[in-house]
């Protein structure tokens, strides 16, 4: 799958994707996140920013001088700053592509082509260059020219609708979730395609939508629309089928518990002192717990509220019941799994989210290299692509 040597000056994760390099011409969330997994992965990828720089240097929250904004998706990365319009930096840039195996852009469906750099251009200078594209509505549909920031996706696709408790307003996941749900899904493209072109010999054009990509992610109320014909309405922590399965108060703090069949319920019952609630005739099945499901958390926090949330968590789990506390991040970032995982990273000396895939072929490490300064390897990248 090697291309091209590999010239980068980043001591790299070791990984599957070590030989493929990558041209990164995304900005702020979206892409980033994906090509920053290809360079977890073992990739080389080159960001190419304009001489401004992605916008997203210049937003908070800092550490220091440092955007952790920009640094958390960026990291591992080479930076080269070239204007594209710009004869001499075009010229750079198609010599990258010549050598490359993927391209990636996020910018709105028909910049690249203004440019001169659509898919069947690049292909012209490399038949087996992928070129992925992530976008707001995708490349094709009456809406493909919109522009899009997660929150409108949220909004449009359902999701925020979705979310939150009946008797409130709709309301926004309280992270980027539509960037994300389309880095992934533009992640997962970029390695199938390349997958593909083992077998093919051929290029291919990766197409993702953060619509697609939140529309996709919303199983159980796409679920509820297909067989109603109507949107389920909002339902807060609990599950739409599954019952108790939910936040509950205790006497200092709520806790997460899911019993999600009748077995788990006679356990529960029986742990906390309430066999009755096993044959009342609104528990009895699930659907009948789901359809009184207020009834029955009404009941299970009466007895909820005499202990702490600690104290129930420790008996539910030596009972065998799924449940969990309830954490903010710092408490969560705190735990020794979340250590174990190596889910806590540093780069550059700074504390970012590790890399949730782990293959037993390649070391998992808990330093990744630091994102770049702007153009920091600017002198050297062209120079290595001056022809």
């Amino acid at each position: 799958m090697m291309t091209t040597a590999d010239n980068s000056p980043l001591d790299r994760p070791q990984g599957p994707l070590a030989g493929i390099t990558v041209i990164d011409l995304t900005h702020v969330i979206n892409g980033p996140f994906a090509t920053a997994i290809l360079a977890d992965m073992g990739a080389r990828v080159i960001k190419v920013e304009p001489p401004q720089g992605d916008d997203t240097r210049r937003n908070g929250p800092y550490l220091g001088e440092k955007s952790l904004y920009f640094a958390c998706v960026n990291r591992g990365k080479e930076s080269v700053a070239l204007n594209l319009k710009d004869d001499a930096d075009r010229t750079i840039f198609i010599n990258m592509v010549r050598k490359a195996d993927v391209v990636v852009e996020n910018y709105r469906p028909g910049v690249m082509d203004r440019l001169g750099f659509s898919f069947p251009e690049l292909q012209k200078i490399n038949p087996r260059i992928i070129y992925a594209a992530s976008s707001g509505f995708g490349h094709s549909g009456p809406l493909t020219l919109n522009p899009a920031y997660d929150t409108i996706i949220q909004g449009m696709s359902g999701l925020m609708e979705a979310t939150g408790f009946p008797d409130g307003p709709a309301t926004r996941v309280g992270t980027s979730v539509s960037d994300i749900a389309a880095g992934l899904y533009l992640y997962a493209g970029i390695v199938t395609a390349l997958y593909d072109r083992e077998r093919t010999g051929h290029g291919a054009q990766v197409d993702i939508a953060m619509f697609d990509a939140t529309l996709a992610f919303l199983e159980h109320p796409f679920m509820g629309w297909a067989a109603t014909g109507k949107a389920p309405p909002r339902i807060g922590n609990r599950h739409p089928s599954m019952t108790p399965f939910d936040t509950f108060a205790a006497k200092d703090r709520p806790f997460v518990l899911c019993c999600g069949n009748d077995h788990l319920f006679g356990i529960l019952c029986h742990t906390i002192g309430l066999p009755e609630l096993i044959q009342d005739p609104r528990f009895v099945t699930n659907v009948l717990r789901t359809q009184n499901n207020s009834a029955l958390k009404t009941e299970l926090e009466a007895v909820f509220s005499a202990r702490t949330a600690d104290d129930w968590i420790q008996e539910l789990d030596a009972a065998g019941l799924p449940v969990g506390p309830l954490l903010d991040i710092a408490e969560a970032t705190a735990l020794p799994q979340t250590a174990a995982r190596k889910m806590v990273v540093t780069a550059g000396g700074l504390k970012m989210p590790g890399n949730p895939i782990k293959l037993s072929s390649y070391p998992d490490c808990d330093t990744r290299p630091a994102a770049p300064e702007l153009n920091e390897h600017g002198a050297a990248l062209r120079q290595e692509f001056s022809s």
